[in-house]
């Protein structure tokens, strides 16, 4: 079944075309545009209906001039021809049958258009009106008439007509057969019109997708993790991993092994690779599938899924990467159906996103031991407190960083940092903001670029304002200390990685493992960390939510070849909750 209703209400075989695109919507000019008495008046919808004379021979005669190849003439027979045009062009252009017969099939019913569309077909009144409000009319132009207050009543009438469409292609013998609807309409010079709707193409087409011939492939005969081991994992849902090899096939470089196993089809697909893709008929069938490869790991992703399932009902998901090669070693999700949070969610991230913050200073002349007074209260105007009482006027950068003083970040930042470095830093150094190809879909991070005031500035430096992150996000930053250098996070071996602007200096990212290290085995994730500081380095993070009494736990850490990052939505700080559920996934790397 289809995605939501294309075209609705429909009364007998008559169907009401609501004011947006419909009645007065449409003005068809004639003769000369020069304003003279002379020149023929704009040609219009009526709101009278058509006679059923005069709705065949208005569905006859277009389909006649569409399936003879002359889209002129077919689209001057619509109420729309520019976008009738353009969209019959198309279809000709980038579906390319080699024949196409079209067959007038007569008045057609509401309850014929709704099996064709997926859509329920509308309930009626007893006078044989369509009741209720808020259905999209059959034929409406999409979006016009999707308001609640649209109403059947506000426009004029049509007639539905149906017909047999019949698709044949060249190299083979298979024919696509479908049934079709139109909605004729009539004209201020008392003539019939096609009203123009993508769904005069196909039932299923709406106005931002598009229909063509592509290349399909069979599913694979299996997924395999990256030791070719069949793949596992309950937030690796078949949705997902669909999702994953149609992207893949289309961001992979072309492969002409690859190519020799492709079909063909009629697909709906939208063009900015949002949904699902709607395939209509297989020209030519694919060859039988190959496994399909992707970079989990399976003893990573089984620890991952463990570490969320030990939430005990919490929200959350985690992400790890490979640092050397940017590839995801595996990602779960609290609970593992829905949303995949881990690619796609935005929270803020809190202390974790000290380490860019850190890196600025660090860029703009701050050293790991430069004093950096850590004061009770920050010195911006809403004064910001730390969550540990006290002040210490002495403590170092490093020092600050172990401890997660929000007021030596903040009083530092605002000292040393322009407003915009910190997006400037995020984006050029760390790949935030550079929107990721993936293989799956991803919500990249957001750093303001200028901030409102001198209160969000702050608030960005220690991960709050209008930070937004998700684990994907923080265990790239991550990586990016530990290998020295952003590599785009991939699915699949092979996909396209953006390039970071330029790369994190040496002596920055040294100082920076060294301050992440220092919180790994002395700071606020040596306890969560203990056993497992051997080339590590760690970062913990609490992020307060408006309304919610309790903070959102943040975590990532490194070790060797693995950067890890975590939420719990609730968790408390950083060690409560998302610390234990990296430090798993670390002990389970051994990298």
């Amino acid at each position: 079944m289809r995605r939501g209703a294309k075209i609705g209400i429909i009364t007998g075989v008559s169907v009401a075309v609501l004011a947006g695109g419909g009645y007065g919507a449409y003005s068809l000019m004639g003769g000369s545009d020069s304003g003279s008495s002379s020149a023929k008046k704009p040609r219009t919808v009526v709101a009278e209906p058509p006679s059923a004379e005069q709705a065949t021979n208005g569905a006859k005669d277009f389909l006649a001039a569409w399936a003879a190849g002359d889209l002129d003439k077919a689209a001057a027979l619509t109420d729309d021809p520019a976008a009738a045009t353009t969209a019959l062009t198309a279809f000709r252009d980038q579906v390319k049958p080699s024949a196409l017969t079209l067959a007038p099939a007569g008045p057609a019913t509401p309850q014929a258009f709704a099996s064709a569309t997926g859509t329920p077909a509308p309930a009626k009144s007893s006078a044989g009106a369509s009741a209720g409000a808020g259905v999209p009319v059959a034929g409406a132009t999409p979006g016009a008439t999707d308001s609640p207050s649209a109403s059947a009543s506000a426009g004029p009438a049509g007639v539905l007509m149906g017909f047999k469409a019949r698709a044949e292609f060249a190299g083979t013998n298979r024919v696509w057969d479908y049934n079709g609807f139109l909605n004729v309409v009539k004209m201020s010079d008392n003539t019939p019109a096609v009203h123009w709707a993508p769904t005069v193409i196909h039932p299923h087409l709406s106005g931002n997708e598009t229909i063509a011939t592509q290349q399909v492939f069979a599913p694979p005969s299996t997924v395999v993790d990256r030791n070719g081991k069949p793949l596992q994992g309950a937030s690796l849902t078949p949705a997902l991993l669909s999702t994953l090899q149609d992207n893949a096939h289309k961001l992979l470089p072309p492969d002409p092994n690859k190519d020799q196993d492709a079909g063909s089809a009629v697909v709906i697909s939208d063009p900015a690779g949002k949904g699902a893709s709607d395939k209509l008929f297989t020209i030519v069938e694919p060859k039988p599938g190959k496994p399909f490869k992707v970079t989990i790991d399976n003893t990573i992703q089984a620890a991952a899924e463990k570490a969320m399932t030990d939430l005990g009902g919490k929200s959350g998901s985690i992400a790890a990467i490979e640092p050397s090669t940017g590839q995801v070693l595996a990602f779960a999700n609290a609970p593992a159906s829905g949303q995949n949070r881990a690619f796609t969610g935005l929270l803020a991230p809190g202390s974790t996103m000290k380490i860019v913050t850190s890196a600025a200073l660090l860029e703009a002349g701050v050293n790991p031991d430069t004093v950096v007074a850590c004061p009770e209260k920050s010195s911006n105007p809403v004064a910001i407190p730390n969550d540990f009482p006290g002040a210490f006027p002495n403590n170092t950068l490093q020092q600050d960083f172990m401890v997660s003083c929000n007021t030596a970040f903040i009083n530092q930042g605002l000292t040393s940092l322009k407003p915009e470095t910190l997006s400037s830093t995020a984006k050029d150094v760390f790949g935030i903001g550079l929107e990721w190809k993936t293989g799956l879909p991803n919500t990249d991070g957001k750093v303001p670029p200028t901030p409102g005031s001198k209160d969000e500035q702050a608030m960005n430096y220690i991960g709050q304002g209008k930070v937004q992150m998700n684990p994907l996000a923080i265990a790239s930053i991550t990586a990016t200390v530990q290998s020295g250098a952003f590599k785009q996070p991939i699915l699949v071996a092979g996909l396209p990685q953006q390039a970071a602007a330029r790369q994190i200096a040496p002596d920055v990212a040294g100082k920076l493992r060294a301050m992440m290290n220092a919180t790994a085995t002395g700071g606020t994730a040596k306890d969560v960390m203990a056993g497992i500081t051997d080339n590590a380095g760690a970062k913990t993070g609490s992020a307060e939510v408006a309304g919610a009494t309790t903070t959102n736990s943040w975590f990532t850490a490194y070790r060797g070849n693995i950067a890890v990052a975590a939420e719990v939505q609730g968790g408390g700080h950083g060690v409560d909750a998302a610390g234990p559920a990296v430090a798993s996934l670390l002990k389970a790397g051994g990298r």
